[in-house]
């Protein structure tokens, strides 16, 4: 369709139920790598994006399982650290397993991500607030390498010269989830659209910090946020 024709002039009256939001769903299955148990997400939208997600998060060992807007999701391979090229440059969200990846099994390997037609969109910032909670980076060929014994929280300013990245936070704040001591952010974007989670299982010695960051973080967050 090349055009659409509407006709004004007449009152609109009905009901729509809005559908789940992509790019809040695929921060949330990345986060999910974060969970010992499973996890039930609803309102997941069927598209070719969130397939490719499903794709990524398999490769870590997890396993996904969606039918209709409902998506299950618990981990059956802890030790697989590494998202390959293959799938990472289809889609820049399947960027969003770094953080996840790097708090809950010390080590992450993931490309580059691809799929952006915007322009240049660096992700410097990610890198930045992982580094700032005592994440060791370095970038080898196509691939980002972290490492990290035990992060720990801090300050972080994910403020940028080409705006706030809404990625990065995610990845920042996910894997702040796991970090000692509490984590404030400073410059994170102000919106940050998210389907609704039926619920979430997570083991409880990280029930709490569940709560406090990525609960917060999958409603709203405005330019300063602190997790506990």
């Amino acid at each position: 369709m090349d055009a659409m024709k509407i006709v004004g002039g007449r009152p609109l009256e009905g009901t729509v139920e809005a559908g789940g939001s992509k790019n809040a769903a695929l921060p949330i299955m990345a986060a999910t790598l974060l969970v010992d148990g499973p996890c039930h997400l609803d309102r997941i939208p069927q598209l070719h994006d969130v397939a490719t997600q499903c794709q990524v998060l398999r490769t870590l060992g997890m396993h996904v399982r969606q039918q209709g807007r409902e998506m299950q999701i618990r981990p059956m391979d802890r030790s697989a650290v590494v998202a390959p090229a293959s799938l990472v440059r289809r889609m820049r969200a399947s960027f969003c397993v770094l953080g996840p990846l790097l708090a809950r099994r010390g080590r992450a390997v993931v490309a580059m991500p691809g799929g952006c037609a915007i322009g240049r969109r660096p992700v410097d910032l990610h890198l930045k607030g992982l580094a700032a909670l005592g994440a060791e980076i370095r970038i080898a060929g196509n691939y980002v390498v972290a490492r990290a014994t035990r992060l720990v929280g801090r300050e972080i300013d994910l403020a940028g010269p080409m705006g706030p990245t809404v990625t990065g936070t995610a990845n920042v704040l996910c894997a702040a989830v796991l970090a000692r001591k509490s984590v404030a952010t400073t410059g994170a974007p102000c919106k940050v659209p998210t389907p609704r989670i039926r619920s979430v299982e997570p083991h409880r010695s990280m029930a709490a910090p569940m709560r406090a960051s990525c609960v917060t973080w999958a409603k709203r967050f405005g330019n300063t946020r602190s997790c506990t």
